[in-house]
């Protein structure tokens, strides 16, 4: 066998025993777990520098930089959501819906673990503290493939995770890093019977990759191609705080602002405002024919971009005739993730709702709160835009599956 077989197999039978490890086992893990990565924050930075040194060394761009770069708070964030989750109720055993048939038969659904999950992920190694987490909490074990730009980040994340684990009893192979060349990554698609689902955290490439060619059921997350949409009603005050926070909070997000649609009746007082305000920002600001005529510093769009991200202080804006249009145009080009409506009218607030296919729809807020975290659901796995078992952002419920328990008194068909 190869060292991921191996892994897988050491795994899977990990998973076994995790199934019925009770919730405070569980926790106290979590806790440990936490415990070891505020203790290990030192050679956590460490080993992150390196990746970073080595990143900007072969010229990755900015915004993957800002993906894989750690700091004393975020390093503190992941602590905290290792925490949090232990706070959490435990989805396992928890029953679904039961009921009572004239025969006298009893049947629950019951939560129960997926089994083996498989993350394959770029950058970002607060990624791997959110999926060990939420995989130990859910009763899973987890395979984790990260990139190798933040090889050396995880390797001490995962150790030091490992860590908690013994420390608390559980069987480290529980939280398992792959490592290796495009080769592992398409054992990890071949191992069905090893692994029960993939989840693939990334660019469309790697996303469309794993979708394509895995034998292993996936759960597909996807990229944020979000739009916000200004309504002529809309409080424009509102609207440019909105913006500005969803373009500029984190712009190397999913979940940031790539697309500005206004409204034609408000175009002309809302936009100059905005660019001002985008332009002091540092946002890059590109656009249609009517937004470039409206403000000069406007660079005007290519035309054959509305579909992809920026992930970096760029933004495209776009002039619309109403509602309709708006609606029209994001279901031309939304990638399914986040959008959102600033809006007074009710009746327009209701049809955008009710006609935007999205995991999320946002009224009068930031996309920025499209996030496990924000929803109250501690850590998240990512944000799944499709619309099979899970959709949005993914905690703890939507890392188990589901059995039926019969429970009879001698009953015969």
């Amino acid at each position: 066998m190869t060292v991921f077989l191996d892994q897988a197999a050491a795994a899977r039978e990990a998973s076994v025993g995790l199934a019925t490890t009770s919730r405070a086992i569980k926790d106290a893990a979590l806790h440990a777990m936490a415990d070891a990565v505020v203790s290990g924050r030192g050679q956590i930075l460490e080993a992150n520098a390196a990746d970073v040194a080595r990143g900007r060394e072969s010229g990755v761009a900015p915004a993957m930089i800002d993906r894989l770069r750690l700091d004393p708070a975020r390093v503190a964030s992941m602590a905290a959501g290792l925490r949090d989750l232990a706070g959490l109720p435990d989805p396992v055993g928890e029953v679904v819906r039961g009921w009572t048939l004239p025969n006298g038969l009893h049947i629950d659904q019951v939560r129960v673990p997926l089994g083996v999950i498989g993350i394959i992920y770029e950058a970002r190694p607060n990624v791997t503290t959110d999926a060990a987490g939420i995989c130990l909490k859910s009763g899973n074990a987890v395979l984790l493939r990260g990139s190798s730009s933040a090889l050396e980040s995880n390797r001490a994340i995962v150790a030091a995770l490992r860590l908690g684990l013994e420390s608390a009893g559980i069987d480290p192979r529980t939280i398992n890093l792959v490592e290796g060349g495009h080769e592992v990554t398409s054992e990890m698609m071949g191992a069905r019977g090893l692994v029960d689902v993939l989840i693939p955290r990334g660019g469309t490439s790697l996303i469309e990759s794993v979708v394509a060619n895995s034998q292993v059921p996936v759960i597909e997350t996807g990229t944020g191609n979000c739009h916000l949409f200004v309504d002529a009603s809309a409080d424009q005050a509102m609207a440019l705080s909105i913006m500005l926070n969803a373009k500029t909070q984190r712009p190397s997000v999913c979940n940031a602002l790539e697309t500005l649609l206004v409204h034609c009746d408000i175009a002309e007082t809302f936009l100059p405002g905005a660019i001002d305000a985008l332009v002091q920002a540092g946002v890059n600001v590109h656009g249609d024919q009517a937004a470039c005529r409206i403000d000069p510093r406007v660079e005007a769009t290519d035309p054959e971009g509305w579909d992809d991200e920026f992930l970096s202080l760029d933004i495209r804006i776009a002039v619309v005739d109403g509602l309709d249009e708006a609606i029209s145009f994001i279901r031309r080009h939304t990638s399914g993730h986040s959008e959102t409506i600033i809006t007074n009218d009710l009746a327009n607030k209701t049809r955008f709702v009710n006609e935007v296919d999205a995991a999320c729809v946002l009224v009068n807020t930031s996309s920025r709160f499209v996030d496990g975290s924000e929803f109250g659901f501690g850590a998240e796995i990512g944000i799944s835009t499709q619309k099979l078992h899970a959709r949005g952002p993914m905690g703890l419920p939507e890392m188990t599956s589901t059995k039926y328990v019969v429970t009879g008194s001698g009953q015969v068909r």
